[in-house]
């Protein structure tokens, strides 16, 4: 076997096209836009080398056939955040079923990041955003994928562990049909946030839209900055979150809590790109966006997809998710028809409250993911993520 780093358009290609062959006879299997793969490895795209370096490799056999590829990160920002020892991460792994060959991979990525001062690395997880790319599918093979969200072989699992990666937390999607009742305990908590005239929840508004960045910034680094490793949102970042929604969003899928005309909490949702983009074959091309406008113009996506949800502390314990959720619901179970599904995106087991919400929801689990972690020296003691208060 022979590793190779990926220096060239050739090797690009290869890399890009590897889990084409790989995946061919899954049904479930949608394959991800070579552009979304491409701009997680280019300086121009992804933010994160400002803050880190990466690096990517192909693995072929002894007959030249390739056989798997994995990439390596070291994010300065979160190195040390949250850990007992300085912790880069691997991703973007994929690798026919020979034990043999992931070892290979793995012992690749591990060198490399011991070259970069590194005790462990978490597998496999994106060089960028958890929101993409992050975690091991090792339940729901049966469901199509959610956008930019990994799906792989059951055989993977055995991989990691055989490796002696650990579990460092699970990552829980869930999902209900949109018309189905709730939980009594949501409408109570919103009939008590509805004594307080000084709160509005309701979606934005189209003359809102240019706002939205800010509004955003203001809910996530209130709610999530800090907590759990997750860094503090620039505005500049949540500008080109706004900007590359754009083209998909549908007002009456962004919700918001208002204290005093404040944005104290958001229920952010989308429609679910790869109902769309399944049918692209990873190319956004002229024919993959007509395809695309087409798909999008006929309405054929029926299945919303939640991205963000989160309240600032001061606000939290006073019925906000039940009055955002209840919000929503008027809208989209009695005067708007257009979708029949709805799924979110993962839920860490870290985050309890969260799961507790999406449960009183209606929430049944779909899938479930792992972050592994593989700590360099195994004598030391292994921690798993700590449980968000």
């Amino acid at each position: 076997m022979k590793i190779i780093e990926v220096t060239t358009p050739e090797l690009i290609r290869e890399f890009l096209l590897f889990p084409v062959k790989l995946y061919k006879q899954e049904k479930n299997w949608i394959r991800p836009l070579d552009k979304d793969v491409e701009n997680v490895f280019d300086p121009e795209k992804n933010k994160t080398f400002k803050h880190g370096e990466c690096i990517r490799w192909v693995l072929r056999s002894d007959a030249g056939k390739t056989i798997g590829r994995v990439a390596a990160f070291v994010n300065d920002k979160i190195v040390k955040k949250g850990n007992d020892q300085p912790t880069g991460g691997m991703g973007f792994f994929e690798c026919i079923n020979d034990r043999q060959a992931a070892f290979t991979l793995f012992d690749t990525c591990k060198s490399w990041l011991q070259s970069k001062g590194m005790e462990a690395m978490d597998g496999p997880i994106n060089f960028g955003s958890r929101d993409r790319w992050w975690g091991l599918l090792i339940q729901g093979f049966e469901h199509e994928p959610n956008y930019q969200c990994n799906y792989n072989f059951s055989y993977y699992k055995d991989f990691f562990e055989s490796y002696g990666f650990q579990v460092y937390f699970y990552q829980n999607t869930y999902f209900r049909p949109i018309r189905d009742g709730l939980d009594p305990r949501l409408q109570e908590k919103a009939d008590i946030t509805a004594q307080n005239t000084d709160y509005e929840f309701r979606h934005i508004r189209k003359d809102e839209i240019d706002q939205l960045p800010e509004y955003i910034l203001k809910v996530y680094n209130g709610a999530w900055a800090n907590r759990s490793e997750n860094p503090e949102l620039t505005m500049a970042q949540a500008k080109i979150m706004v900007k590359q929604m754009k083209p998909i969003l549908d007002l009456k899928l962004i919700y918001f809590g208002f204290y005093k005309k404040e944005p104290v909490s958001f229920f952010i949702s989308l429609p679910e790109l790869n109902q769309v983009f399944k049918y692209v074959n990873g190319k956004l091309d002229l024919i993959g966006k007509f395809k695309f406008l087409w798909h999008t113009f006929r309405k054929t996506n029926r299945k919303a997809f939640g991205i963000l949800f989160g309240i600032v502390p001061e606000h939290q314990g006073k019925g906000l998710d039940g009055a955002m959720v209840m919000a929503a619901r008027r809208v989209l179970q009695e005067e708007y028809d257009r979708y029949d599904f709805y799924e979110m995106n993962w839920i860490g087991d870290f985050n309890p409250k969260m799961i507790n919400v999406v449960l009183q929801v209606g929430g049944r689990m779909s899938k479930q993911h792992a972050t592994y972690r593989k700590l360099f020296d195994e004598t030391k003691p292994f921690k798993r993520a700590p449980i968000l208060k």
